[in-house]
């Protein structure tokens, strides 16, 4: 092994200063905020928790629907045929390469060959950043520092910490290669060279192309909130515009964790939310106004999470 030298501040100081200088800010930030304030977010992040994982099951729900069964069973053929080379098994091995192949065939058939082919997913809930907006900065600034010195180890750790999101990872097979690796490790059992037809199965697993779609879980509870909001207008005006604060906070959150961060539509949503909050101290019918803002926010959030990210 050998040890790399970095320019800039090395990943343990990065860290250590992220302690030593706002590790206090991350944990007390909701006691430095107004109370109202506090205690309306603490509301809307408890009552948002059935609506985050009503999010998470559905798009994992969507996920499993886009496996492609002939991709699955040719990955699980190809296992096979590793496992049989490891015991010995060369018949049995090059049968499930062929039926691999003859996988590979029917996709190459009704798919472009550069075409992604869904194998495996995995949806989870990641929801590590902080609440306050000038910790999410601070991390941000680090995270800057930190890729500046070619830290990235540090940089990653540090942006893992500005999470807030169902993460949604799709494995799949890339026709553009797995065919061809398929028909490399037959010729290459057949020329007795069973380890090199080993290696090309196992680089051939080990090259699933990774594609991520996030649920930014911010937009989330800037709709809750708006919904929270609405049901409170007839019965606390005070608590529906405290609500509607959090709405806003929520939006800035989104907006400075990065999710579609230069979209237009956080300042229309903004806009939208003040002029809710004017109506409110009158006596007009706002119904159509909250109807219109939680249809602006459910169509956001679903664009974001179309967004496939490679």
């Amino acid at each position: 092994m050998h040890s790399r030298k970095q320019a800039g501040v090395p990943m343990v100081s990065l860290l250590a200063l992220l302690l030593l200088c706002w590790g206090p800010s991350l944990v007390a930030d909701a006691g430095a905020a107004d109370a109202g304030s506090a205690n309306a977010t603490a509301q809307v992040r408890t009552s948002a928790k059935p609506e985050i994982e009503k999010e998470r099951q559905k798009a994992e729900k969507q996920a499993k629907q886009s496996i492609n069964q002939d991709a699955l069973a040719a990955v699980q053929l190809t296992q096979q045929a590793l496992h049989a080379i490891v015991a010995n098994k060369k018949d049995d091995a090059m049968k499930a390469i062929e039926q691999a192949e003859g996988k590979t065939s029917i996709l190459l058939a009704r798919n472009p060959a550069d075409a992604l082919i869904p194998v495996e997913v995995e949806v989870k809930v990641i929801d590590t950043a902080p609440h306050d907006i000038k910790d999410i900065e601070k991390l941000a600034g680090a995270a800057t520092l930190a890729v500046e010195a070619n830290d990235f180890p540090a940089a990653r750790v540090i942006l893992y910490s500005l999470m807030s999101e169902i993460h949604e990872r799709t494995y799949n097979l890339p026709l553009a290669t797995y065919p061809a690796a398929l028909k490399d490790a037959a010729r290459l059992l057949d020329q007795g060279k069973t380890q090199e037809a080993q290696t090309v199965l196992s680089t051939a697993l080990d090259t699933m192309v990774a594609t991520d779609r996030v649920t930014p879980i911010p937009l989330i509870l800037a709709r809750a909130a708006v919904d929270a909001a609405q049901a409170e207008r007839d019965k606390d005006k005070n608590a529906a515009q405290t609500l509607l604060e959090t709405a806003k906070k929520e939006l800035d959150r989104s907006k400075d964790l990065g999710y579609a961060a230069k979209d237009p539509v956080y300042a229309s949503l903004n806009n939208d939310i003040s002029n809710l909050e004017k109506q409110l101290r009158g006596k007009e019918d706002t119904n159509a106004v909250f109807a219109s803002l939680h249809e602006k926010l459910s169509s956001f959030l679903h664009r974001e999470s179309q967004q496939q990210r490679r």
